[in-house]
Formats: C-alpha cells, sequence, structure tokens
C-alpha cells in the first residue's frame, strides 16, 4: 500500500451519492437526529462537564471522573441500572444498523458479514495492540503536565457481577461506537457527497467529542484512534475488527483497573 492510496483512499463505489435534493434533506435530517439522541448529545454533556471542571479551582490532574459508577444502593437494582446501560449501547447500534438496511444497506456492505472469525480477531487484537499501549502513555503524559483528568475507569462496588457487567459494557460501548461512528456515520457522509478524508476527520472529531469529560487529552487521544480506526475501515470495509479492538481495549481498562487496584496503592 502506498502512501498516497493511504493518504487519500479512492471513494468506494456504493453507496451512490444521493443528488435529490429532498432525499438528501432527510438523510441529513436522520443523522443530525441519531446522533442528537445518541452519541452527539454525550458530547454535548462531555464539552459541558469539561467547561465545569475548568472553572473549579483544582488543576484538571487533581480532580477524578469516574467511566463505571454505582447507579444505585441496593446491588440488585444497581444491577439492573447497569443491564440497561449496557442493553441501551446494543440498541443506538442496532438504531444505525436498522437505519442503513431500511435505505438498502445491509451489515454486509458495513463490513459486518459472517465467516472471517480468525481474519477478524487478528485484525482487532492488532489494533488494540496499536491504541491501547500509546494511548495509555499519552493519558498519563497529558494528566502529568496537567491536561487531563484522572480516569478511573470502574468504580463499581465489589459484587459477584462486577467483571461480567464491565465485560458488557465494554462489548456494549464498542458496538454502539464503531457501528454508530464509522459504520454508520462515515456511510451517510459518503451518501451526501463528502471525500474520504473530511468524513474521516469529522468521524474522529465526533469520537473524540464524547470523550472530553476526561480532558484535553481524552478528547485528543480518541480523535487519534478515531482516524486510525477510521482509516482501517475504508481500506478495508470490515467493521468487526473494530468492534473486536475497541472491546479489548475497555476490558481490559475496566477488569484490569478493578483487579489491580487492591495491590497498587498509587491507581487512584
Amino acid at each position: 500500500m502506498s502512501v498516497r492510496t493511504l493518504l487519500a483512499p479512492a471513494r468506494p463505489a456504493e453507496p451512490t451519492v444521493v443528488t435529490d435534493p429532498a432525499e438528501r434533506r432527510a438523510l441529513a435530517t436522520e443523522v443530525f437526529l441519531v446522533f442528537a439522541l445518541t452519541l452527539g448529545l454525550s458530547g454535548v454533556r462531555s464539552l459541558l462537564s469539561l467547561l465545569d471542571s475548568l472553572l473549579r479551582p483544582e488543576p484538571l490532574a487533581d480532580q477524578t471522573v469516574a467511566i463505571n459508577v454505582p447507579r444505585a444502593a441496593a446491588n440488585l437494582i444497581d444491577l439492573a441500572y447497569q443491564l440497561v446501560s449496557a442493553a441501551q449501547l446494543g440498541v443506538w447500534g442496532g438504531l444505525g444498523l436498522y437505519l442503513l438496511w431500511r435505505s438498502g444497506i445491509g451489515p454486509r456492505m458495513i463490513g459486518l458479514a459472517r465467516g472471517r472469525v480468525g481474519s477478524d480477531l487478528a485484525g482487532g487484537a492488532g489494533l488494540a495492540a496499536l491504541i491501547g499501549l500509546p494511548g495509555l502513555a499519552f493519558y498519563l503524559a497529558t494528566r502529568a503536565i496537567g491536561l487531563n483528568l484522572t480516569v478511573v475507569p470502574a468504580a463499581l462496588n465489589d459484587v459477584w457481577w462486577r467483571a461480567p457487567v464491565l465485560i458488557l459494557l465494554a462489548f456494549g460501548n464498542a458496538w454502539a461506537e464503531e457501528v454508530l461512528v464509522v459504520g454508520y456515520f462515515i456511510t451517510r457522509l459518503r451518501q451526501l457527497g463528502w471525500g474520504e478524508n473530511t468524513s474521516l476527520v469529522s468521524a474522529a472529531v465526533l469520537r473524540g467529542s464524547y470523550h472530553l469529560y476526561q480532558g484535553f487529552g481524552g478528547f485528543v487521544g480518541n480523535l487519534l484512534m478515531g482516524l486510525v480506526y477510521g482509516r482501517f475501515w475504508q481500506r478495508t470495509n470490515r467493521l468487526w475488527p473494530l468492534v473486536i479492538g475497541h472491546a479489548l481495549i475497555d476490558v481490559t481498562a475496566f477488569v484490569g483497573y478493578t483487579l489491580l487496584k487492591p495491590h497498587l496503592s498509587w491507581l487512584p
């Protein structure tokens, strides 16, 4: 693969660009509503959270934000809350798939075809390694220079269902984000006539936006992840490796943190 092909990939023949003005307006409205209901609105909340953190007297690095937290005092009610959250993530991704399918773009066309389990697992593991280790180093660096909050990946109570629920939430995050931000969003932008690079950068900025609550490092780190993951998808049209790679990163962060926290006093 040449550098030119990597930096300026050819647009695929399908889906075709929608030229009818009414259909274009309908597509643009659909995209707005989908993200207003899902990750786009999360991006707005995330921006407000960062602004609130910046207005506080203590530096960002001295502030802590937890990703997975208890939702109720009673353990079984908390379990129900966590399962509902995981189900919501699944539905968000399902919504994107359904809307594409209704317009004639099936799961196979965005890279969710079956039959390549081995290569998809290998690709996912490679993407996880490519993003996970540098991402951890980048987080530590940005936190050290005061550009990021201290992120606690999991703060759930020590109950029997903690690890399975964290794994379920990790896969829910991966499914919702990769299906919506890559498979759905970039496909719709292609239909609206956007170029591959413009679509890629837009999707990466969207991905970074709903991580702003973690600080500037969270935004930049996830933007870079979006550029790598999005370009991989544009080049291969395989979405499963993105879902698998993202899930592996989150499982390692969520479950790994809960296992190591009792043994490492320096962890927040």
